[in-house]
């Protein structure tokens, strides 16, 4: 049996759905509020819910646990890993971060997570996921308002790129990567990706001017980038209401960016996609809200 956690999120919903469709498999989910039938209840916050939750399960594919901060992300996957050595799991599958982005705030979980796994009874693989092209994305969308009056995309970058993947393009490789494990395990095989980190960075990179021009495609007029400085980028954010962590690690992406560390070296996207990487210009464009009236009635 698979099991995926975070079926409600963007990434473990992408993962569930597309090994639900595997055939041969028997695949479950987890969430918080699992009810026991359409999801078990896999608490991250209530250790006792994993105990119950991890019966019975070969391959777990554990979708990391952010959205907080660093001391209570530690005890979530510390519980995890902790519950699934108990219920005799025999291999998770992590989705941790890429190599490019080791600098960042949002690195030290993921890190940790990866070498308390090292040392943990099961085998493990680990999924180093490259930032998703949704991030800039979701940038883009939020100014896109701004920018059909101004013609203006204001943001941190400076004049730094990243590199960035679909969201959709790194559930296909989790598909992928625990479908071949449950079928090695029921065939009495050791799963062909144990002990295996593969760097799934994207291979396209993204700058602000490129922002701008796919908002422009979007709005039907020029799109120019402007850089603001940090500063200005944490005024900004601290403003929109987020959490204090929030808006730190965005501030990282954006420091990082424009010091050019977000740009990846390498990759093993590409050999465990079935297809080609879907183009990071069209997420962005997809993302731009030009239907809704703030937009529509400017574009």
């Amino acid at each position: 049996m698979i099991l995926v956690t975070g079926i409600s999120g963007g990434l473990g919903s992408l993962i569930f759905h597309g090994l639900s469709g595997e055939e041969g498999l028997d695949v479950v989910g987890g969430t918080r509020s699992g009810d026991g039938v359409a999801a078990r209840r896999i608490d991250f916050d209530d250790p006792a819910s994993l105990a119950e939750g991890f019966r019975g399960v070969d391959v777990l594919v554990f979708v990391s646990a952010g959205y907080a901060e660093d001391d209570v992300v530690l005890a979530r996957h510390g519980a995890v890993v902790d519950a699934a050595e108990a219920a005799g799991v025999r291999h998770v599958v992590y989705t941790s971060l890429a190599g490019s982005g080791s600098l960042m705030t949002i690195a030290l979980p993921h890190r940790w997570t990866e070498a308390r796994l090292a040392d943990a009874s099961f085998d493990v693989t680990i999924l180093r996921n490259g930032l998703y092209a949704e991030l800039p994305a979701g940038l883009a969308a939020a100014a896109a308002a701004s920018a059909a009056e101004t013609g203006v995309f204001a943001a941190a970058f400076g004049a730094g790129r990243v590199s960035v993947v679909a969201r959709r393009d790194l559930a296909d490789v989790a598909v992928r990567v625990a479908a071949e494990i449950q079928r090695d395990l029921a065939e009495g095989r050791r799963g062909r990706h144990a002990g295996r980190t593969y760097e799934l960075e994207g291979v396209e990179t993204i700058g602000g001017q490129d922002l701008a021009d796919a908002l422009g495609d979007a709005l039907g007029r020029r799109v120019d980038y402007h850089p603001m400085s940090l500063s200005a980028a944490r005024a900004a954010l601290t403003g929109l209401g987020l959490e204090p962590y929030q808006v730190a690690h965005t501030i990282s992406l954006f420091s990082n960016a424009g010091a050019g560390l977000l740009q990846a070296r390498d990759t093993d996207l590409t050999a465990l996609l079935p297809t080609a990487p879907r183009p990071v210009r069209d997420v962005v464009v997809e993302a731009v809200p030009v239907s809704s009236p703030s937009v529509a009635g400017r574009a």
